[in-house]
């Protein structure tokens, strides 16, 4: 007679070979799992690392200043997404945190700040600051432009980079830019502006936040009396000649006094004239004289040349009538 088996080993097998079964099965599917908890730790973590970033236009070495347009984006809390202008103060109202003093800091500096004082109401909070405008990194372009205005100076600017964003100069603008640069006020730059701005690229100086460009107005030298044209004229970089000048305004007419031309300029002893001996000019006889800025060029009627033009014209006025008059 055979002894008897223990009673728990076959139960002891079963369990066994229930392990043997399952276990693979809890292999895959807890990697499966365990795979989908790191991806998505690694989504979250991707997520909020892009939140933390600085926006790509935004230049990490500017400072922030008044006037500047802040986005505040609030990873996870949209009603905390916020469009703000720093105040003339330096301060910037963000929601649950209120006014907050961010000029002189950078865009970084300021996200770090924001972030520290929104700790204080919510857990690990993940912000985004995107300056929307630099209305402190800006430099004045004024006076012949087609559009001044204060125009951004993000990274390595120079002159003409901003004339080019006033839309170039107006018909006139004269030849040359006053560039002062804030850190030196009190010594302005003069820079001469040629028609063809890559003739002298040395023209072309840097131009920093803050500074102010002026274009100048042309010189002006005006052609009165008998020519064809009395007009004003803008001067040139070269300077303009009195025949110069008459040549823009037409020339002179048949009736002109040429030897009465004269220059009325205005001095610091007041108005002074200079008669200009017009025909030897014109005979090469006479050197032709330089206009400056204001100048008043007058050409004269001739009193006896306009007598006969009248006298020829009423003469032949009359020789009309009769003509007419002796037709049958």
């Amino acid at each position: 007679m055979q002894p008897r088996q223990p009673r728990f080993g076959a139960a002891l097998r079963t369990v066994l070979l229930l392990c043997a079964v399952f276990h693979p099965l809890y292999s895959v599917f807890g990697a499966a799992q365990n795979s989908q908890d790191a991806a998505s730790s690694s989504s979250v973590s991707e997520t909020s690392e892009s939140a933390h970033q600085v926006a790509p236009s935004a230049n990490p070495t500017l400072q922030l200043g008044p006037g500047d347009l802040i986005e505040m984006t609030a990873y996870g809390v949209p009603d905390l997404n916020t469009k703000s202008r720093i105040s003339s103060k330096g301060d910037i109202y963000f929601p649950l945190i209120g006014y907050t003093h961010i000029a002189g800091l950078t865009t970084e500096e300021a996200q770090e700040l924001i972030q520290q004082r929104l700790g204080e109401y919510l857990k690990n909070p993940q912000v985004s600051l995107f300056v929307a405008e630099y209305a402190s990194q800006g430099a004045s372009v004024l006076g012949e432009v087609n559009k001044p205005g204060v125009y951004p100076v993000l990274g390595e600017q120079h002159l003409f980079d901003l004339i080019s964003a006033a839309s170039g100069t107006s018909e006139k603008a004269g030849h040359s830019i006053t560039v002062t640069h804030r850190t030196d006020p009190d010594h302005p730059i003069t820079v001469p502006l040629s028609r063809n701005l890559t003739d002298k690229p040395e023209n072309n100086v840097a131009v920093f936040p803050g500074d102010t460009v002026i274009v100048h107005k042309a010189d002006i030298v005006y052609v009165v009396g008998d020519v064809g044209r009395p007009s004003a004229l803008l001067m040139d970089t070269g300077g303009l000649t009195v025949l110069r000048a008459i040549a823009l305004a037409g020339g002179t007419t048949k009736t002109a006094k040429l030897n009465g031309a004269k220059i009325l300029r205005k001095t610091a002893d007041g108005m002074t004239e200079t008669p200009i001996p017009l025909k030897k000019i014109l005979s090469a006889k006479a050197e032709d004289p330089i206009l400056v800025a204001d100048d008043v060029l007058v050409i004269p009627s001739s009193f006896g040349k306009t007598l006969a033009g009248r006298s020829l014209e009423a003469a032949m006025q009359s020789a009309t009538l009769l003509s007419v008059l002796a037709v049958p």
